[in-house]
C-alpha cells in the first residue's frame, strides 16, 4: 500500500509540477495576442507564423493542463448535487466515473491518436501553409501527452478514492529530520 500511495504522490507532485509550468504560456498567449493585434491594426503587418503560434500555445495549455485540474479538482461537475453529497458518496461517485468514464476514454484517445502522430512524426508534418510553423508533428504529440497526464491522475484519483472509502491514511508523516 505504501508503494501504491509513493507512486499516486508522484503522479500528483508530476501533475502540479506540469500544470504550474505550462500555466506560465498563458502569458505568452496574451502577449503574443496584445503582439499581433497591434501589428495588424496599427502597422498592417500579418504573420501566419504567429497566428498558428497561439493555436500551439492555446492548444498546449488546455490539454497539458487537463491532468493538473484533475489533481485540483477544477474540472467542470454539477455542484449541484455532488456538493451537498457526503465525503464517502463523493469518493463512491468518483472512483466509478473515473473507471467506467475517465480511463476508458483516456485509452480510447491514445489508441485512435497513437497511429495519427506517429505518421505525422514519419514525415515531420509540417503546415499546411508555407509561412506556418513546420512542427504540427510536435502539436499532434501534446494529444498523448494530455491522455498519459490525465490517465495517470485517474490511477491516484482512484487510489485516493480508495483511501477515503477505507478509511485509511494517504501517505504515512514523514519523521522530521533532526537538523543537528
Amino acid at each position: 500500500m505504501l508503494a501504491i500511495a509513493r507512486f499516486a504522490k508522484l503522479i500528483d507532485r508530476g501533475n502540479d509540477y506540469l500544470g504550474r509550468l505550462v500555466s506560465w504560456l498563458t502569458l505568452g498567449l496574451v502577449i503574443l495576442q496584445f503582439g499581433i493585434v497591434l501589428m495588424h491594426y496599427v502597422f498592417h503587418i500579418g504573420s501566419v507564423l504567429l497566428q498558428e503560434s497561439l493555436l500551439y500555445l492555446h492548444s498546449m495549455i488546455f490539454l497539458m493542463g487537463a491532468g493538473y485540474t484533475l489533481f485540483h479538482n477544477g474540472h467542470v461537475r454539477v455542484d449541484v448535487i455532488y456538493g451537498n453529497l457526503s465525503a464517502r458518496t463523493k469518493a463512491w461517485i468518483d472512483l466509478l466515473g473515473t473507471l467506467l468514464f475517465l480511463l476508458p476514454v483516456t485509452i480510447l484517445i491514445s489508441w485512435m491518436a497513437y497511429p495519427y502522430v506517429v505518421d505525422s512524426w514519419a514525415i515531420l508534418e509540417g503546415s499546411m501553409e508555407s509561412s506556418g510553423l513546420q512542427a504540427v508533428y510536435l502539436l499532434k504529440t501534446i494529444i498523448l501527452i494530455f491522455t498519459a497526464s490525465l490517465f495517470l491522475q485517474g490511477l491516484s484519483l482512484i487510489f485516493h478514492c480508495l483511501c477515503e472509502l477505507t478509511g485509511t491514511t494517504h501517505m504515512p508523516e514523514e519523521p522530521a529530520q533532526n537538523i543537528l
